[in-house]
């Protein structure tokens, strides 16, 4: 009996005959423990792609990117990564304080390889780890619920070019994004914004 799929995926899997496969990925490959592997593949990554809903199960995916390490595998249950300062609408922060259940895609396009995690998500004050993580408003720490690689076949391959200068790292400020001061948006930022201050 298996404990991953739902009723309508396995009419599909039925469907289109790959129900066999589906089991023996379901036995073989999924997991609920991160291990050695998972936690350097996880740690050496530089974004995410991170998909959570509302209480009313509307659904929304946001991009989440630092530098390699930004996100930490505290256990082999748990991995806590930062929300940094955005465009202020707190659209994922938000779904996950009223619905803590996600899903993650870790995604390397220079080996073309990926890796799935699903979980449950608590939002924890900046505080509360050590070393503190320079820039965070928000921490996202997730209790793996179940983690899996994915076939890699249509995982474009991608070189970086270079990192975001954005990205906080603690070595002075980070750069003012330009969209903050643009008319629409310069008098509408919240007290203490940096772009709040005019320029020299």
């Amino acid at each position: 009996m298996s404990n991953l799929y739902t009723g309508s995926q396995r009419e599909l899997q039925r469907e289109h005959d790959t129900e066999r496969l589906a089991d023996r990925i379901e036995s073989q490959l999924v997991r609920d423990r991160i291990t050695p592997e998972d936690r350097a593949f996880i740690e050496a990554r530089d974004m995410l792609f991170l998909a959570s809903a509302d209480a009313q199960g509307r659904p929304t995916c946001s991009y989440k990117g630092g530098d390699p390490g930004f996100v930490r595998v505290l256990d082999e249950r748990t991995v806590l990564f930062p929300s940094y300062d955005g465009n202020g609408m707190f659209l994922s922060m938000g779904n996950l304080a009223e619905n803590p259940h996600v899903g993650i895609l870790f995604i390397d396009f220079e080996a073309q390889s990926r890796l799935r995690l699903e979980g449950t998500a608590r939002l924890l004050p900046t505080s509360s780890v050590e070393p503190p993580i320079p820039g965070a408003q928000v921490l996202v720490q997730v209790t793996v619920r179940r983690l899996f690689p994915n076939c890699p076949r249509y995982i474009h391959k991608l070189q970086l070019v270079e990192r975001s200068r954005f990205v906080p790292r603690g070595t002075g400020p980070a750069p003012i994004p330009g969209w903050k001061r643009a008319g629409w948006a310069c008098d509408v930022l919240p007290a203490g914004d940096p772009a709040r201050e005019p320029t020299s």
